[in-house]
């Protein structure tokens, strides 16, 4: 026997079935926020312990506000979920989230979760159909936590997120927690594809068929088309971004015709219906495999449209089989005709999967280009190096030597400065295309030569900004969402992520731009009670980011700006502390003043 589905999920074959099992009776189980069980493995010592969640069939339950009942995670319960890029926050079905949120507080405070974790069980959070959803939230929000690490398991689950969701699993190293099963043609995976106005009459049906109030409730009809011609426009959407399209007209397309924002994540398990099982971790080949193998092909409407029905209902039976016989493909080396014959796939659909695959190489090949950009980045920062400490010498310090730019050096890191910014901009723009790793953030390499490259350019970029006078035209470099160019952003955050400070507490390159727009501010308004504020935050910020290293202490030089404007100060308006009076005594000590 070749490797078994347990192998390829990097999860023990024996927990799946009871996984499901439990997933199901659960989802019929609205008494119940979720039900849990206990499992341990023949031949091993190892234990798990499963929690499934209950389901819901009403429609308030799946859709909130029309079209598609999306609002933007809580970053307080998620703070991951969130782009390094300037991309937003992540975008989920709210209706899911709010069921997630009524459940959070039992099972945080569950004695059998609590146990699980004092024993080092692995714990698994399964959902079936509505509860899928619910299982990935929670998976996802005990991750952020690291005192667990929970597997999810879903069956027959609904979309949850958009594309940045799907990134940061992938970006903090957590898509493979979710494995999700799916039958071929069942249409709830495909289900947050297409509008809410098509889903009352589905899930009216699926709820009699829970509720069993009606054992055999007439099937809805007229359904299918109209959700899988939605879905097949974002799978086109997709495939021709895949592409490398970039025709204009697909974006006027997009401002008239509003495409589902929901998009897979984690792996998926598409199970063919003939006990096979096809296994996927790439989201663009998920979502045309998703669309694609449901196809009517030479079936007809209505036949495929009863079978995406019942094959909803039909996961236990169609796991069973499949984990009996383990005929487990993965398609993680790319495309393979063979593979895919099972599941149906026209040749339209294996060009899409060939444009997904070509898409993964193009990052690859991105990523060689960036490594030899990385290469020459660490050679102009080191010339940048030694022209800051030959600006020492002067005892006015580089930024304002640059400022002034009376000598040939001046002129050559200005040229060296607007290399930089030409790669860096150019990863700027692969990130935002999501045309690179989505690890490439979080890199210890990347995050520690942004950092370096943003507090030793950055305040050449503010001097250049000042000495020319840009504020007149465009307002301060950075109050009010000023032009501070975006790479600077985004490499501020990246640091600001890996060390789980808030947005925005990393901001020592910017020192200079607090002085250059204080000195400004306080010509046009004087010693206001804001004003006095931003000096005391000066101090504050002065005296923290020399104490850690992240700010040079050249600053104090006896000719730089700031070490004027301080002395120009009135006493009346300066902190109390005589701590940077003391700090500029120091240096002038040291440099034999």
């Amino acid at each position: 026997m070749g490797e078994t589905v347990g192998n390829l999920i990097g999860l023990n074959d024996e927990v799946i079935h009871p996984a499901a099992t439990l997933a199901v009776e659960a989802h019929n189980s609205p008494s119940k926020q979720f039900l849990v069980k206990k499992i341990k493995i023949r031949h091993d010592l190892s234990s798990f312990v499963v929690f499934a969640f209950s389901g819901s069939m009403l429609p308030d339950d799946w859709f909130g506000e029309p079209p598609f009942g999306k609002t933007k995670i809580d970053t307080g319960k998620f703070p991951s979920l969130t782009s390094l890029n300037d991309g937003g926050d992540a975008v989920v079905n709210g209706s899911f989230l709010r069921r997630f949120n009524g459940v959070l507080d039992k099972l945080s405070h569950a004695k059998e979760l609590k146990e699980a974790i004092e024993k080092k069980r692995q714990v698994v959070f399964s959902g079936y159909s509505s509860a899928g959803p619910i299982a990935i939230l929670a998976t996802l929000y005990f991750l952020e936590n690291p005192t667990l690490s929970p597997r999810c398991l879903t069956f027959g689950s609904p979309l949850l997120g958009d594309r940045i969701f799907g990134h940061v699993l992938r970006r903090e190293g957590w898509s493979d927690y979710f494995t999700h099963f799916v039958m071929k043609y069942d249409i709830i995976p495909r289900i947050m594809l297409s509008p809410s106005t098509e889903h009352e009459q589905i899930l009216n049906y699926f709820k009699s068929k829970f509720d069993r109030k009606n054992i055999n409730p007439a099937p809805p009809s007229g359904f299918y088309l109209t959700v899988m011609g939605n879905a097949s426009s974002v799978a086109s959407y997709e495939a021709c971004h895949l592409m490398g399209c970039r025709n204009p007209s697909l974006d006027i397309i997009k401002s008239f015709i509003e495409l589902s924002p929901y998009r897979p994540s984690g792996t998926y398990v598409f199970c063919t219906g003939n006990g096979n099982l096809v296994v996927v971790k790439d989201p663009n080949a998920v979502l045309q495999i998703l669309i694609h193998c449901a196809e009517l092909g030479e079936s007809h409407t209505a036949e495929v449209e009863k079978r995406s029905l019942d094959e909803h209902l039909a996961y236990l039976s169609e796991l069973n089989e499949c984990l009996g016989m383990q005929a487990v493909v993965s398609l993680d080396g790319g495309p393979a005709t063979a593979t895919l014959n099972d599941l149906g796939l026209s040749p339209q659909a294996m060009l899409c999967l060939q444009a997904a695959e070509e898409f993964k190489n193009r990052r690859s090949r991105n990523l060689e280009k960036i490594r030899k950009y990385l290469e020459k980045i660490e050679v102009k920062l080191e010339m940048m190096r030694k022209y800051k400490e030959n600006a020492r010498i002067s005892r006015l310090g580089y930024y304002d030597s640059f400022k002034l730019q009376n000598e040939d050096d001046d002129f050559h890191a200005n040229v060296s400065r607007l290399e930089l910014a030409g790669m860096w901009d150019e990863i700027k723009e692969m990130l935002k295309e999501f045309e690179l790793p989505d690890d490439f953030e979080k890199k210890r390499e990347i995050i520690d030569l942004g950092t370096k490259y943003r507090r030793l350019v950055e305040p050449l970029d503010i001097a250049n900004f000042y000495r020319h006078s840009k504020d007149k035209e465009t307002g301060a470099y950075v109050i009010g969402g000023g032009p501070r160019p975006k790479r600077y952003r985004f490499i501020q955050r990246w640091l600001e992520h890996d060390e789980k400070e808030e947005f925005g507490s990393r901001s020592e390159s910017l020192f200079w731009a607090d002085v250059e727009q204080l000195g400004i501010d306080i010509k046009k308004k004087g010693y206001v009670q804001e004003i006095e504020e931003r000096i005391q935050q000066v101090e504050r910020n002065l005296i923290a980011w020399i104490g850690d290293r992240s700010l040079d202490d050249d600053v104090l030089l006896e000719n730089s700006t700031f070490v004027k404007w301080w002395r120009d100060l009135p006493p009346q308006h300066k902190p109390k502390s005589d701590r940077i009076e003391k700090l500029i005594g120091e240096k002038e000590k040291a440099a034999g003043v």
